[in-house]
């Protein structure tokens, strides 16, 4: 018998061909597939944006950076990215409140691991590194399930309210002021209600089963200012880069900084790509666009890359290093409730 608009089908009916053709199309396989021809090609494309920018100042603005004075810029620029790291560091901790393990060392070593995670196409390898070795240390999967979405979602969104300072030079015009606005509403909203940041996890976590207490309000409020600084400490690497690059100072600055915040959100929500690797620096060449020929705003784009790879890559490697060093003098007993500084 046919199962009509106003029927139910019965215990035994078999799904329909709809039902069959969309778990063909969501299937795994289906996924990996789409993931494996879609990210070489984003990232391809990218590419060959990137050379067809650079063919004509590129070569220029790669020896700006060869000269002596430009050495400590670079410096600079590294220092800052890797102060905006440990910034960040705070602000995830501060959302994983009360006495656990997961504090100084030990949590700076979880967000790095998280943080390597980022160079696999997808979100689910940092979770896992969060979660894994958060049980270590005596938190549950759920508290740091949630603790990772939380601040994946303050990232963002005080991300995109430090973009707005690239917006006076890359948008030049006043029309675009109303949906700038929005941004800035969004964090204005989450830090006088953090309920309407921590809400949404806590329900999609009950979704799954899971049952966390969400982080006090205080402490929301105290990662929202933590990853501001963040962002704003961080985006100086991009300034320093575009001052060796000959770029106006003070609109250099604010276009600099609002413009890797743009590009890290981007990118991050180009979850098939690693890294949203090409996507950032195609988004922060159009925004320095503003304040530097298009060559070298893509020399910029490409620095950044760079400095960014070895200031995380680095700081793993310090982090993770102690870490161990410190493990193998002061081996801590499964359920020792010692807390390590």
């Amino acid at each position: 018998m046919s199962t009509g608009p106003g029927t139910r089908p019965g215990p035994n009916a078999s799904p329909g061909p709809g039902a069959g053709l969309a778990a063909r199309l969501f299937s795994p396989a289906v996924d990996r597939a789409v993931r494996r021809f879609l990210t070489p090609v984003v990232v391809l494309a990218a590419l060959i944006g990137l050379v067809l920018l650079l063919r004509d100042e590129g070569p220029a603005a790669a020896r700006a950076f060869a000269r002596a004075e430009a050495l400590p810029l670079l410096a600079a620029s590294l220092t800052a990215y890797l102060a905006g790291l440990f910034l960040a560091v705070r602000s995830w901790r501060a959302l994983v409140p009360g006495e656990h393990r997961v504090r100084g060392l030990t949590a700076a070593r979880i967000f790095f691991l998280g943080q390597l995670g980022k160079y696999i196409p997808g979100r689910i390898w940092g979770l896992l590194a969060h979660v894994t070795h958060g049980r270590a240390a005596g938190v549950t999967g759920a508290r740091m399930t949630s603790a990772y979405l939380l601040a994946l979602a303050l990232t963002i969104v005080t991300g995109a309210g430090v973009a707005l300072l690239a917006a006076p030079a890359a948008l030049p015009g006043g029309g675009h002021w109303p949906w700038l606005c929005l941004p800035a509403l969004a964090l204005l909203a989450c830090t006088v209600r953090p309920a309407l940041a921590t809400r949404p996890v806590t329900a999609l976590l009950r979704l799954f089963g899971q049952s966390v207490q969400p982080p006090p309000d205080s402490a929301v409020r105290r990662s929202i200012l933590l990853a501001l600084a963040s962002w704003l400490i961080s985006g100086l690497h991009l300034w320093f880069l575009v001052l060796a690059l000959d770029a106006p100072p003070w609109s250099g600055l604010t276009t600099a900084v609002g413009a890797f915040a743009l590009a890290a959100v981007v990118s991050s929500l180009a979850v098939i790509v690693p890294d949203g690797w090409g996507v950032r620096e195609l988004t922060i060449t159009a925004a320095l666009s503003a304040v530097l020929p298009a060559g070298a705003a893509a020399t910029a784009a490409i620095a950044s890359r760079a400095v960014c790879v070895a200031a995380e890559l680095g700081g793993s490697a310090v982090v993770l290093t102690w870490a161990r060093h410190r493990d193998l003098r002061n081996p801590t007993p499964v359920g020792d409730p010692r807390v390590h500084p």
